[in-house]
């Protein structure tokens, strides 16, 4: 606790607005549990960059730690392009403070003689992306904490080729900031470096939205789509792409319409959470609609449901709607002829089904830690090579790499032109999905995720991946394990015959088991929020697609003995 109130009183310094003195001056006195939480430790870079609740305090989002993160990457900008006009843009989405923030941030850039971008309004993350190669800059800033409550914020970093930074850079980053005081932030700005921007990017990213994610699809006059924005950015963005791709039938659902970072509507604005949706799917229902789309609020996932063999709208999972995408992609590539260089690419946690189609359609695949850095950094590691679409379970997607991180704006085009083209040819979204079952497998996933708050909450996430790590699984609904991969060591150990692997990725803290059958499950703490994650992958062979109702039942029954048999 010495520590903690030594660190809090730091802040009572005159460097400090009064404000914020006053607030830790409160905390000192009356309430040491809340100081503890603000203060124990400093919030750090994850998946997606610095993420967490808005406050007072170094555990905290604002306008001091995210002046100290920008002090220490103006410092790295300046050493690294020593001989050049260093320049960033910024953008940032609907939550509360996030105009401000962005502001901050613009001004110590400047302050640091940081030529600045500064986009008018809030924008999409997927933008932002496009904004950095677009503008010739050498790194970005988004100002977003996803799909994390309203009272979380973040701040994330693109580097010059519109990904996220990633190791070594990101490590080289830190200890720049961590060399820093508080004191060493300039907060002095130079507005004379500092340029909005707006309609000019915007109309770059829409044709080259367009072009990326356009196929010709037939039937667009007799498509329709309800579109929810979650009360997020998205709204900028894609009713306008949807709009001069063609589409014309685009319900969008007012209520949710205007950016708002309370997202009154919705309990959580994440769309792999079906209630976030069911005000759209009920649209959807009520006007014969085709297809739903919903965002989360910096517009980099997407939530999807179309019609099932039933006729009932659906929400598909990341992984079916990934594997679709990437599917049609390919098909796409497959007519114009394969030029041999091809790749598709997927994270550790996403389903095994992404492997067997692009072995089937004998293209290479890559498979990258959780997170989109990794998937924009095989892009820049290979070259030579024609990165086709890739995507995450968790609802991201991305295509082609004219943007380097999931882009929901893209991805929404091309979710619509195959299921258009689709029930033009007679068919539909859901029965090509079920047609791919047939070609490759049927895999079916589930993911559960447990909230653990706060330090104890930190401590159990921590605990509970090493109980799983020391009390390993020995068989699966009657599946012996073979493998467990083990990304903390960076070994994959074959159980039955001690055979041992290395894994060819960056250390990270997951845990896989894989059995005979092919089932697969992995844990995981989430980068972004205080959560930990299992994920469970099962599979069977589809014979026909009229059998897909019968097995469709034996893969759920048989995840939900899965989470059983773990006690999850």
């Amino acid at each position: 606790m010495d520590s903690i109130l030594t660190s809090a009183k730091s802040w009572l310094t005159d460097f400090f607005d009064p404000e914020v003195k006053k607030e830790i001056q409160h905390l000192i006195e009356n309430d040491t549990e809340a100081l503890k939480e603000r203060f124990y430790k400093n919030l750090e870079f994850g998946t997606g960059g610095m993420r967490g609740v808005m406050g007072v305090g170094t555990n905290r989002i604002n306008k001091y730690t995210l002046g100290k993160n920008t002090q220490g990457l103006s410092n790295y900008l300046k050493k690294t392009y020593a001989e050049e006009t260093v320049k960033v843009v910024i953008a940032y989405d609907c939550r509360h403070n996030s105009d401000t923030l962005a502001k901050t941030v613009a001004e110590v850039f400047s302050a640091n003689g940081i030529k600045v971008f500064l986009f008018s309004e809030l924008r999409t993350t997927p933008e932002l992306s496009f904004a950095v190669k677009h503008l010739n800059c050498h790194a970005g800033i988004v100002l977003t904490a996803s799909h994390n409550p309203p009272e979380y914020n973040g701040y994330k970093v693109y580097w010059a080729d519109g990904g996220q930074i990633v190791p070594p850079q990101d490590g080289e980053i830190i200890s720049e900031i961590d060399a820093l005081s508080f004191e060493d932030i300039k907060f002095n700005a130079n507005d004379s470096l500092i340029e909005l921007i707006d309609k000019d990017v915007d109309e770059a990213f829409f044709e080259a939205s367009v072009k990326n994610g356009s196929f010709g699809a037939k039937g667009k006059d007799d498509f329709k789509i309800v579109f929810t924005a979650l009360h997020g950015t998205s709204i900028t963005a894609i009713p306008e792409v949807l709009k001069r791709a063609g589409y014309k039938n685009v319900t969008i659902i007012e209520e949710q319409a205007k950016p708002d970072g309370n997202f009154p509507t919705v309990k959580s604005p994440n769309p792999e959470e079906p209630e976030a949706l069911e005000m759209s799917i009920k649209k959807a229902e009520e006007i014969g609609a085709d297809m739903v789309v919903g965002t989360d609020p910096d517009s980099d996932r997407l939530g999807i449901a179309v019609r099932n063999l039933e006729g009932n709208m659906e929400l598909l999972n990341g992984n079916q709607t990934m594997v679709m995408m990437t599917k049609f992609l390919l098909d796409k590539y497959q007519q114009n002829g394969f030029k041999g260089n091809e790749f598709v690419a997927t994270t550790i946690v996403s389903t095994p089904m992404m492997e067997q189609m692009a072995k089937a359609y004998g293209v290479e695949f890559k498979t990258a830690l959780t997170g989109f850095k990794w998937i924009g950094k095989m892009i820049k590691d290979f070259p030579n090579s024609n990165f086709v679409g890739g995507g995450e379970e968790s609802f991201g997607y991305m295509v082609g790499d004219f943007v380097r991180d999931k882009d929901a704006v893209t991805s929404t085009l091309l979710a619509c032109e195959i299921a258009a083209d689709a029930k033009a040819n007679g068919s539909s979204f859901y029965e090509e999905l079920v047609d791919a079952y047939v070609k490759f497998g049927f895999y079916k996933e589930k993911l559960i995720s447990l909230t653990k708050k706060g330090i104890s909450g930190a401590e159990e996430i921590k605990q509970m991946l090493v109980d799983f790590k020391e009390n390993p699984v020995a068989s699966v609904q009657g599946s012996k394990v073979v493998w467990i991969e083990d990304y903390n060591t960076a070994i994959a150990k074959n159980v039955q015959t001690g055979e041992e692997k290395a894994i060819d990725l960056p250390k990270s803290n997951v845990l896989i088991y894989e059995t005979e059958d092919g089932t697969r499950i992995a844990a995981r703490p989430s980068g972004t929020e205080p959560k930990v994650k299992f994920y469970i992958s099962t599979n069977a062979t589809l014979e026909k697609a009229e059998d897909y109702k019968s097995v469709n039942s034996q893969l759920e029954a048989k995840l939900d003995g899965i989470q059983s048999e773990l006690n999850l």
